[in-house]
């Protein structure tokens, strides 16, 4: 007999960014180690259809799965904290219930019924929750809610949640709040957690655990206070005080035996120091052992926010980076470099030798790309270890084309129109989409094959010839430019081979211990354990 899927939501309180993500992809984690099979699922309120329209330092990252669905980033934290492989299905917005419902109604598919907020909201979502359950068949469907209990977007995704509990469904409610420790008091305080849980009561839900995350760790008395005037059991009240690093949540709820209490509800058995959880484990004991340093450079252009820097647009670049410093023994220090600075002082690139490695990330837009092109210059020259990634790759060939083919004002069509050399441009159905103001995912997105040169350093990374990567961007590298960028010493390491598309440069190992880009999104499929191999290319040349 099959065992019913089962049912864990992640609802958050007090404060936005409290960590509903990670907790649910280290409970995916736990619950997986078990030998159960898992999948998460994220349901966010805005009214995008889904993130790929909205600016980094708007939302955070934009990731993209295998289908080509541009999603939360915390889509990406399930998969670095699992197996999963997730699609379009995992990804759910107020914006696509709306348009599915308006779709529906105009189809005639409610029959002449009144449709309405309530209960046809709450409904859709929870088919699209049952959706993932179906398609994935997974033993335990994760699901995070977006936002914050309290405020009136998500009350028809607790509605749901509320539903399908009473509807008999095996579901246990998770629910994590922020204990702030005002600085002028020095004193743990529980009532905004509290107030958090009555928002929820008010929609007819009581969270069967609740998670307190704090600067410090929950005391006795704190956890007394909020079983109390919360209505858990006392065991069911975790503490999650600030880490080193977010793969240590695991080993945290497992110390408290999270994952034991939650299968006791769920009836099921509990296995002590699984293989799965003895190999993390001992990993990342490993990883924050390490100490020799590795200075660490991404010139980016999505960090700033009013006065403060969003790290959040390029979590999984940063993630990679760590992912293969941990794999080398080496403790990973990233620095933010702006390259707008390079465009008003051409000396002050000369910075750029005081790193080991340097990566240039994805993006669009013209903004201090000048400054990119002559960071990627001294890199070449002066033999530092550098990644370009998409964005990075087009910059690299410019930057090529310009200081060695002698191609001048060689550019990308997304830059300048007029460029007499478009060494990168636009694909012809791109254009025509950019053209008809047709914006939402409609890039060239998702896992496109690539076939490697044999005896290159990526062929080497990867250690095969085909290969398959994630991809979001509308430019490539123009095809009648390639047989002079290779004649000048350019190496083209890759292609798709569907196509004829450029995928992966390279500068010969002779020339450059490591100088590699890809058109690609390689960060997308990295692992705490198994660091995507470009990355891990670039650490080891970096060590060096």
């Amino acid at each position: 007999m099959l065992m019913p899927t089962r049912y864990v939501v992640v609802t958050g309180g007090v404060i936005s960014g409290v960590g509903k993500g990670i907790l649910t992809s280290s409970l995916a984690m736990l619950i997986e180690s078990q030998g159960y099979k898992v999948t998460c699922m994220k349901i966010d309120p805005y009214i995008n259809v889904d993130a790929g329209t909205m600016r980094p330092t708007e939302h955070g990252e934009v990731y993209v799965t295998d289908d080509g669905f541009e999603t939360d980033q915390d889509l990406g934290n399930y998969e670095r904290f699992t197996h999963a492989i997730l699609n379009k299905h995992n990804s759910v917005t107020t914006g696509q219930i709306y348009l599915s419902i308006i779709e529906d109604e105009r189809a005639g598919k409610y029959e002449g019924k009144c449709v309405d907020f309530i209960p046809h909201v709450p409904l859709k979502v929870m088919d699209k929750i049952k959706l993932v359950a179906k398609e994935s068949k997974a033993d335990f469907v994760l699901v995070e809610i977006g936002g914050t209990a309290g405020e009136h977007q998500i009350f028809p995704f607790l509605d749901a949640i509320r539903r399908m509990k009473m509807g008999g469904e095996p579901l246990v409610h998770v629910h994590i709040g922020y204990l702030p420790i005002p600085s002028k008091l020095g004193e743990m305080k529980s009532k905004p957690l509290q107030r958090s849980v009555i928002d929820l009561l008010s929609c007819g839900l009581k969270p069967d655990f609740i998670v307190g995350r704090s600067r410090l760790p929950l005391d006795r008395e704190r956890k007394m206070k909020i079983a109390l005037n919360c209505g858990v059991d006392m065991e069911h009240v975790i503490s999650a005080p600030d880490i080193k690093s977010i793969y240590q949540v695991p080993l945290n709820l497992e110390a408290q035996t999270m994952i034991k209490k939650m299968l006791d509800l769920f009836d099921l058995p509990h296995k002590k120091d699984t293989k799965a959880f003895v190999s993390w484990r001992d990993s990342l004991e490993n990883a924050l052992r390490c100490t020799k340093e590795l200075r660490i450079g991404i010139v980016g252009k999505y960090f700033d926010i009013g006065d403060f820097s969003l790290t959040d647009s390029y979590v999984s670049v940063i993630e990679s980076v760590k992912h293969a410093c941990y794999a080398e023994g080496r403790k990973p220090v990233i620095e933010w470099i702006d390259s707008k600075k390079y465009e008003k002082d051409a000396t002050a690139v000369e910075e750029l030798r005081h790193y080991d490695a340097v990566i240039i990330p994805g993006g669009f837009g013209k903004t201090g790309i000048e400054g990119k092109i002559k960071a990627i210059q001294y890199l070449r020259e002066n033999k530092i270890p550098f990644l370009g990634l998409c964005y990075g790759l087009q910059l690299a060939v410019i930057e090529f084309a310009r200081n060695i083919c002698g191609l001048k004002n060689a550019s990308s069509t997304e830059f300048d129109e007029k460029t007499p050399h478009d060494v990168v441009h636009i694909l012809p159905e791109q254009d025509k989409k950019l053209k008809e103001d047709d914006f939402g995912g409609s890039m060239r997105l998702g896992a496109y094959d690539a076939k490697l040169k044999k005896g290159s350093i990526v062929f080497n990374q990867y250690k095969k010839e085909m290969i398959s990567e994630r991809h979001r961007h509308r430019w490539e590298v123009n095809n009648k430019y390639v047989k002079q960028l290779e004649k000048e010493g350019l190496v083209i390491s890759g292609k798709n081979p569907q196509r004829d598309l450029v995928e992966f440069i390279e500068l010969p190992k002779e020339k450059h211990p490591y100088f590699v880009g890809t058109q690609a999104h390689p960060e997308f499929k990295s692992k705490f354990m198994k660091p995507a191999p470009l990355f891990h290319g670039l650490i080891k040349a970096a060590k060096k």
